[in-house]
């Protein structure tokens, strides 16, 4: 087993993912762990926001014989740690290409120059002696170190931006540390959540919202496995869907089990009247659902839902100090006084780790490979306040967006794709006459897990047709624009 110690990095979650698709299991501790798994091999210390005089991490864990591997800023950690020093430096964020200088164990099997995934403008300008400098960059000396069984690395391995991550984080965990690959078993996962949740809800009922993506619906299946008739499975019409959303979960899920279909279209809007902050649009979104479930189910002591592993990290620290990015209403929307227990069979997950258990439980591929849609709906896709004539207005964009790429079998290349309608009306002209009228964004990236992503790289003829199609057919826009956006620096959706 790998100890990871989490620094605050937003990627640490992302870091256990790396290990265990290695075949090695991994714990998460905060820098004050007090006790330790008799079965740790190697430990591992996250990156982090700040610089290395905020961290403070019980000295054991850096005097231990066990193998060490710094990440970011648990690399400056390590080296002021040992005597080194660190100040800032030249920053660096995103891809840059470095070179390996010297033999290491951490870069054994991979070519001399790489690109790797920066985030810092700190760096360590002095190593302890007991260390040597392991690779460089142009902007930066002490890009990697190692000595006395502890390595360093000022770039992020764990992020898919890595060339070559995964090998770095196999040199350490399998050479290094010794540790023996155990691949994951998708029907053990299945196995052991079924009886988790059997054990957790004794003979309780169950009430989840449905909404036909992937997540919800794996889960969905889980609970149905588990307790059956005790599991009561609810889709609310917030008015915020898609066009065909409705139809769409009836098609899928209907041979799976019978939904229970609840219209709140008033209620939603009417909550949302005047609101434009996203934190707020998202607490009062949750507080909504959460007040439906009651009603739908009385005597109901457990709520369900789909939550992911990137979900969590993003809403509430978990372990140790990552910054809240937004709250998901999954998460961090509900209220704190909800009555209902929670439950959330998916919670260790990653997107491509449920659909493939979404596959071995037997779900239709049109839900496998459909794309994220966050449980706000198109509120969080409408910058400011939601509008009824905002939402045709996306529904309708959205539609065109989403189709168009259907056709021309861009859709499954694609990770998610969607419409942003902006607070902002630009001047155009249609049929000779002066318009003033909303500019929409079209976003479209590619990833594995959601943690990081790029930009899908279209055709320049594909993007104008789009583009070209969504002003000709959605009246109220007369501009559309391409977002471009990695993530970092950006998140995925825009609110």
């Amino acid at each position: 087993m790998i100890a990871i110690i989490d620094l605050g990095s937003q990627y640490t979650h992302l870091i256990a993912r790396k290990v265990r698709e290695v075949g090695v299991p991994a714990v998460i501790y905060p820098p004050d762990v007090f006790s330790w798994n008799e079965g740790i091999k190697g430990i591992i210390l996250s990156g982090g926001p700040g610089d290395a005089n905020r961290v403070k991490i019980k000295e054991d864990i850096l005097n231990s014989e066990i193998p060490l591997l710094g990440i970011c800023l648990g690399m400056q950690y390590i080296a002021k740690y040992f005597g080194g020093m660190v100040s800032i430096g030249k920053r660096e964020y995103g891809s840059t290409e470095i070179r390996v200088v010297s033999s290491s164990r951490i870069f054994k099997g991979i070519k001399r120059r790489f690109k790797v995934w920066m985030s810092h403008q700190y760096e360590v300008k002095k190593l302890p002696k007991k260390f040597k400098i392991a690779a460089s960059s142009e902007d930066t000396e002490v890009v990697a170190f190692e000595g006395g069984g502890i390595y360093g690395l000022q770039f992020h391995p764990e992020v898919s931006h890595t060339e070559y991550g995964k090998h770095i984080i196999r040199n350490f965990v399998i050479n290094i540390c010794g540790e023996e690959k155990k691949p994951f078993n998708v029907s053990s996962f299945i196995k052991r959540e079924i009886d988790e949740i059997r054990e957790t809800v004794g003979d309780s009922k169950v009430i989840a919202g449905v909404s036909g993506g992937v997540d919800s619906s794996v889960m969905a299946l889980l609970l149905k496995k588990a307790i059956g008739e005790r599991f009561l499975p609810v889709f609310v019409d917030t008015g915020l869907l898609r066009e065909g959303e409705e139809d769409e979960i009836r098609k899928n899920l209907s041979g799976h089990f019978s939904i229970k279909v609840i219209r709140a279209k008033e209620d939603f809007l009417s909550a949302l009247k005047g609101v434009s902050d996203p934190e707020e649009k998202r607490r009062r979104i949750g507080k909504k659902f959460i007040e439906i479930f009651r009603m739908a189910g009385k005597d109901v002591e457990f709520l369900a839902q789909g939550t992911l592993y990137p979900d969590r990290i993003e809403s509430l620290p978990q372990v140790g100090s990552s910054s809240t990015i937004k709250t998901h209403h999954n998460v961090g929307g509900l209220p704190e006084n909800m009555s209902f227990k929670l439950i959330e069979p998916l919670r260790d997950l990653f997107k491509d780790e449920v659909r493939t258990v979404g596959r071995e439980l037997g779900l239709p591929e049109s839900i496998i490979c459909r794309h994220p849609f966050p449980g706000p709906g198109l509120a969080v896709r409408i910058i400011g306040e939601v509008t009824e004539e905002k939402l045709e207005i996306m529904r309708e964009a959205d539609h065109i967006f989403i189709n168009g790429l259907v056709d021309m079998d861009l859709y499954d290349n694609i990770w998610q794709a969607f419409c942003v309608l902006l607070p902002v009306r630009s001047v155009g002209v249609m049929g000779d006459e002066r318009t003033y009228e909303y500019a929409l964004v079209i976003r479209a990236v590619t990833s594995t897990d959601g943690m990081t992503v790029s930009p899908y790289r279209f055709k320049w003829n594909d993007l104008t047709y789009l583009g070209d199609k969504i002003i000709r057919e959605v009246r109220g826009i007369n501009r559309v624009v391409y977002d471009v956006t990695s993530k970092p620096p950006a998140t995925i959706e825009w609110e």
